[in-house]
């Protein structure tokens, strides 16, 4: 039994560099050379040659420190990772036929939901026979949706989707 082995991606540097040519940037110049002279002028200041642009004609090299100039891309990665906000869409359910009072308690669930920066799908399910009164369930969703007006903007306005009514809510941007 063998295992298949996926070939490993290898990095376009030093002795990996295939073109017999490449025009090498260094010190602000551009000169076109042999692959083998621009490796050992890199030898030469104990630094990388790098492929930066392998599908041009001729290949483009440059000359620096390829650990250095790897591990920085990899923290400038990592940096952005750290600071992207990933939002997610919280659903509040609700009924046509809602009380005061759980309105109530679901609007300060929506409000909790839009401070931490989430979109809230507000769900309107209809039971029964309160399918022929669709026109209560849009007014129970476009009262919660003005009550909210100040802090979140309507994403997508209230659309039937089988039995169910739902409509998205997205919290403003804070000035």
């Amino acid at each position: 039994m063998t295992i298949a082995r996926q070939p490993r991606q290898v990095d376009l540097i030093n002795d990996n560099i295939r073109a017999s040519r490449v025009l090498l940037i260094h010190e602000g110049k551009q000169t076109e050379m042999s692959t083998r002279d621009a490796q050992q002028i890199a030898n030469d200041s104990n630094q990388d040659l790098v492929l930066v642009q392998a599908n041009a004609e001729p290949p483009v090299a440059k000359i620096m420190d390829w650990g250095k100039a790897k591990f920085e891309a990899q923290k400038k990665q990592k940096e952005q990772r750290k600071n992207q906000k990933i939002v997610q869409v919280k659903e509040v359910r609700m009924s046509p036929v809602i009380d005061s009072g759980d309105f109530e308690t679901r609007k300060k669930a929506a409000i909790k939901f839009l401070g931490q920066g989430n979109k809230v799908k507000l769900n309107l399910r209809f039971r029964g026979r309160m399918i022929t009164h669709q026109d209560i369930g849009r007014q129970v969703l476009d009262r919660m949706a003005t009550e909210l007006n100040d802090i979140a903007k309507v994403e997508q306005r209230a659309k039937m989707d089988g039995r169910q009514m739902f409509l998205v809510l997205a919290p403003r941007d804070a000035k």
